[in-house]
Parts: structure tokens; C-alpha cells; sequence
């Protein structure tokens, strides 16, 4: 094929494009990743999974994603607590709401003394910051005041809430958050 001056761009353009998408003898290329890691991101950045287990503390909570679990350690007690959703209603409606009712699902297990639960030891931020105190779900049973070890308990907390991004935080002192859990608030 002849390159004329007319067709120089484009040739350049694609030559750029196979450049791009292949890896060369001396790069990093992963069989479990499709196209493989550049070459330039440092070594650690290539181990995380987005389901490792964080460990959360007064001095350093854990910031997460929803669905991902949380080992919160305290003096007294730890215990791995793990936060799904919000899931709201009328998903996929041709009308989106400013706010809407969100529920989470939080499931608490491993603990290594009496940890104690409360609703009103769950606080949700949206976008722009504002505090939302999430209830128990009336109908949904209540879970036990205080988590024995051994024990393995799921609850429901629910707000009305506006739709975005949010935080979902826990302060089991009811003052100082040890763990947060990213979400995003869609009835789209």
C-alpha cells in the first residue's frame, strides 16, 4: 500500500493505536487481565483486590466499597462487619427522584468479645455531606443488642436519602467512626 501525504494522518493515527494494545518483550502483561498492567504502575498497585478485608480503627478507620468487608479492632473486642446495598425501589423508572428510600443489609460475625449494636451507631453522608440516621426496617427482626462470640447476625437499616454518592459509617461508640462503606444511590 502506497501512504500518500492525503493518508500520512491516518497512518500515523493507527500506527499509534497498534502501539497502544500491544505489550512489548519487556512489559507486564497479566493472563488474568485483559491486556495486561502497564509498565509504569508500581508493583504494590498491582496486588489489590477490591474484596480484601480491611482492618478498621478508631485511629485509622477503614474506607471501603459496599458489599466488602470490614475486621474492626478495638481494645476490648473485633469483629468483621460487612455492608450491602442500598437497594431502593423502582429501579429502572422513566422519573428519578431527587432522594429515595434506601436499605442496607449489614452483617456483623467473628467476634472476639461483646460488640455492641445500635442503629443509631450507623450514619450515612451523601455528596453533599448532609447526615441521614438510618432506622432498624419495621417488620425486619430486630438484631440482639449486643454481639456474643460465636454468633453471626444480619440486619437492615434504612433512610430516605438523596440519590448519588454516599457513605455508610460506623462509630460503635456512637462518636468515633471506624469504618465507612462507599456506595452510590441509583433508582435509574
Amino acid at each position: 500500500m502506497i501512504v500518500t501525504a492525503r493518508h500520512l494522518p491516518l497512518a500515523v493515527v493507527l500506527l499509534a493505536l497498534v502501539g497502544c494494545g500491544s505489550t512489548a518483550a519487556g512489559g507486564s502483561a497479566s493472563a488474568t487481565h485483559f491486556g495486561g498492567y502497564p509498565t509504569y504502575l508500581p508493583s504494590s498497585t498491582l496486588n489489590h483486590h477490591s474484596d480484601t478485608v480491611l482492618t478498621g480503627t478508631v485511629q485509622r478507620p477503614a474506607l471501603t466499597s459496599q458489599g466488602d468487608g470490614v475486621k474492626v479492632k478495638t481494645p476490648q473486642w473485633s469483629v468483621l462487619v460487612t455492608v450491602t446495598g442500598p437497594e431502593v425501589p423502582g429501579e429502572g423508572l422513566p422519573y428519578q427522584a431527587p432522594a429515595t428510600t434506601c436499605t442496607w443489609i449489614v452483617t456483623m460475625a467473628d467476634a472476639t468479645g461483646p460488640v455492641p449494636v445500635s442503629a443509631a451507631d450507623f450514619t450515612s453522608t451523601d455528596g453533599e455531606n448532609n447526615v441521614y440516621r438510618p432506622a432498624f426496617v419495621v417488620g425486619q427482626p430486630k438484631p440482639p443488642p449486643v454481639l456474643r462470640p460465636g454468633q453471626k447476625i444480619s440486619f437492615e437499616l434504612r433512610a430516605v436519602e438523596a440519590t448519588g454518592e454516599g457513605l455508610m459509617r460506623w462509630a460503635p461508640d456512637g462518636r468515633n467512626i471506624v469504618a465507612k462503606w462507599d456506595f452510590v444511590v441509583e433508582n435509574d
